[in-house]
């Protein structure tokens, strides 16, 4: 699809500066109550399901040697004390600080740090580009190690079930993933109230089993969690990343800050979800130290006999809840990388009238679908994806801190001496853990890596390619001064109406213009050259929505602005400017855009393979038209073919 009808990627091509109203933070009218609830479902769904796994992957590389107290609460401790640091220090209480008007995660962060800076800077690009496409390979195993533990508690109840867990694994993701297409918002007033109940059983069982071994509670000492790391040699290193698994719904925090905000995710991580899982850890290290036979699955083995299957069943849902908010985060996030110019125009289905938030990306949710199905088939038990589990979510966290240092050093004016050890003392923690994690490569761990990669290459390739065919497209365009000045002396044929061309550079002539001059031979009495920009702020006020200029009494430039959290939509931009005095009948209006066929070329300036792959994904991009929401019945698309 034509570069023409491209909205300006804020990530590339730097926006005209706008006079713009300070944004708010959305605005959450269901109220804080329903809104701390909605968090313990969607927010809390990955982290609160680690139990399942966490210190039972740590225990089983440890249990060669038998179950020695002090390896068990050592574990114990680290596990408590990564909540203590990551999730709680460096999440609640540092970075959700830094929203960019209201919003977190990766890319909103980048967008930050850019501003901070006040120009563009490759270096915080390139992480901001690293930790989107490291979130992509947290989106694809998730799911699969979630819903394989829960499904395997099953072989806790009874060996009989072990033939079916895996059948039983897909066709619960394929399930979760064909309901995507229906929409998610009449589910997620179920997940809230479901994770309630599971993190109090989770916790309650914990405090029973608590009293199996009270000597448990020196794992609040860390101390014995540094004694068991630095006592153990590699052992003890390779388990660090094990117990890093407790921590990997760490980056929804942040991310899903946006949706419910930041006052309700502080305390129901606080007073709830914490203490649940603090409790729920030290029960399964409390009930190993008793029954060291309970090593096997310390998880499942804390409920009564009586309720295991049942607690199978709402472990299950758990999961596929937690499966359910990365699916959304990565809907949520191709739809900013989409915006902010990182990769192709793909189909978005808005599945509420009043929440923008409730997206669908069907190509996305293929792709992760063949993803988890693959992991599933490959690795076919939670331990074996535990390997591959932590290096994407580890990376991630890494950039995550590294772009917070410009931010408290620019924009909240940090002095070097007091940011450089602050944000050294996170990354130091988020350093080990990735270096335990990259000694797992070999066994797993390849998976996440080769995943973010990928997907760096298909965002780095379509970020280069759309520049380099910009620079072509200026190169050989007339200046739209100069065609202004050629219409004023020619008898070119004026029909009545509104022309607008779609275009991404308003200071050259659209391909559309030149293409209808050429075989049409006439020019609508009005003429709309209109380029649409996507800020690198979350949402634009209505009052900064567009700027107009007037170039010639027949010709007018127009410049719509979005954020990269909203959708362009061209005609509700047109309504608002409406309401401010600028005619336009919908009906007399024609939208033209230019479709353009892509070939490659030896001088493109790109190697042969990221020619053809630029060709490639241009042809995923979605249709101009539905993209900016344009009635189907007055557009206009003329083509042309276009080496790059």
């Amino acid at each position: 699809m034509s570069p023409d009808a491209v909205p300006t990627p804020a990530a590339v091509t730097p926006a005209p500066e706008v006079v713009q109203q300070p944004a708010e933070a959305p605005e959450h009218p269901e109220g804080f109550w329903t809104m701390l609830l909605g968090s313990m479902g969607v927010v809390y769904g990955d982290i609160g399901t680690s139990p399942l796994y966490a210190l039972k992957a740590a225990l089983d590389h440890m249990k060669a040697d038998g179950v020695v107290e002090s390896e068990v609460i050592g574990i114990v401790s680290l596990l408590i004390w990564a909540l203590v640091f990551v999730v709680t220090l460096k999440y609640v209480f540092f970075l959700m600080r830094a929203d960019n008007k209201g919003e977190g995660g990766t890319l909103s962060l980048m967008a930050l740090a850019q501003n901070a800076l006040g120009r563009r800077s490759k270096l915080i690009f390139l992480l901001g580009v690293a930790g989107a496409a490291l979130f992509s390979g947290d989106a694809i195993i998730t799911p699969a190690i979630s819903v394989l533990s829960a499904v395997e508690g099953l072989n806790t109840a009874s060996t009989a079930f072990q033939p079916y867990v895996l059948p039983i694994a897909v066709v619960i993701l394929v399930t979760l993933f064909v309901v995507q297409s229906g929409g998610t918002a009449k589910v997620a007033t179920y997940f809230g109230p479901i994770m309630v109940v599971f993190f109090g059983l989770i916790g309650a069982l914990g405090l029973y089993h608590i009293a199996d071994a009270p000597r448990i509670l020196h794992a609040f000492n860390p101390i014995n969690g540094l004694s068991f790391l630095f006592g153990h040699g590699s052992a003890g290193f390779v388990t660090l990343g094990l117990v890093f698994l407790a921590v990997t719904g760490a980056e929804a925090l942040y991310a899903d800050m946006g949706h419910f905000g930041r006052k309700p995710i502080q305390i129901a991580w606080l007073c709830f979800v914490l203490p649940s899982l603090v409790c729920n850890y030290l029960g399964q290290g409390a009930l190993v130290l008793k029954t060291p036979e309970a090593v096997r699955d310390p998880f499942y083995l804390m409920t009564p006999s009586w309720a295991l299957i049942p607690f199978v069943i709402l472990a299950t849902v758990a999961t596929v809840i937690a499966s359910q908010a990365v699916i959304t985060g990565a809907f949520s996030l191709s739809r900013q990388a989409i915006q902010l110019g990182l990769l192709p125009r793909l189909e978005i289905q808005h599945k509420s009238a009043t929440t923008e938030g409730q997206i669908f990306v069907p190509r996305v949710n293929r792709t992760l679908l063949i993803g988890v199905l693959l992991l599933v088939f490959l690795f076919r038990t939670s331990d074996n994806l535990a390997n591959a589990y932590g290096i994407a979510v580890t990376g991630t966290m890494v950039v995550t801190t590294s772009l917070a240092f410009f931010v408290v050093w620019k924009l909240w004016r940090w002095p070097l001496y007091f940011a450089i050890p602050f944000i050294g003392f996170f990354l130091a923690i988020d350093g080990a853990f990735l270096a335990a994690n990259l000694v797992k490569v070999l066994e797993g761990g390849w998976v996440p890596l080769s995943l973010g990669c990928l997907s760096m290459i298909v965002m780095w390739t379509w970020v280069r390619g759309t520049e380099l065919l910009a620079k072509k497209t200026h190169r050989d365009s007339i200046p739209t001064t100069d065609l202004i000045r050629m219409m004023e002396k020619s008898k070119t044929t004026r029909v009545p109406g509104t022309a607008v061309f779609l275009t991404g550079d308003p200071n050259v002539a659209p391909s559309a213009l030149m293409h209808n001059l050429k075989h049409n031979k006439v020019l609508h009495e009005r003429v709309v050259i209109m380029n649409v920009i996507t800020k690198p702020t979350p949402r634009v006020s209505e009052a900064n929505r567009f700027e107009i200029e007037k170039l010639s009494h027949d010709f007018m430039r127009v410049t719509l602005y979005f954020g990269y959290m909203e959708s362009p939509r061209v005609p509700a931009a047109m309504a608002l400017m409406r309401k401010c005095g600028v005619k336009f009948d919908i009906m007399t209006t024609s939208f033209f855009l230019g479709k353009r066929t892509l070939k490659t070329s030896p001088a493109s300036g790109m190697p042969p393979w990221q020619d053809k792959l630029y060709v490639g994904l241009s042809k995923q991009s979605t249709n101009a038209t539905d993209f900016f929401s344009i009635p189907s019945d007055r557009v206009v698309e003329l083509g042309a073919q276009v080496t790059i």
